[in-house]
């Protein structure tokens, strides 16, 4: 019976590499690894938010009351 790995190697132009490693010094993250991770993540949940159903009208009648008491409207 194999094991299979909790992770996969995705491989990437080096030039590109270079330009994250650039973009991420002092901003937090360990890795280049990391960075990469937290934007494929938040690509894909902002993905998963586009499939999901869209508001009701009378969901969207209370978000636009919502917004006029707050003075947005």
């Amino acid at each position: 019976m194999s094991r299979r790995s909790d992770k996969v190697t995705i491989k990437i132009p080096r030039p590109l590499y270079d330009k994250l490693s650039q973009i991420i010094e002092g901003a937090g993250y360990n890795s280049v690894t990391d960075f990469v991770v937290y934007v494929l993540r938040d690509i894909a949940s902002t993905h998963a938010m586009s499939e999901t159903q869209p508001y009701s009208e009378e969901e969207l009648v209370r978000v636009k009351e919502r917004l006029r008491s707050l003075g947005y409207l």
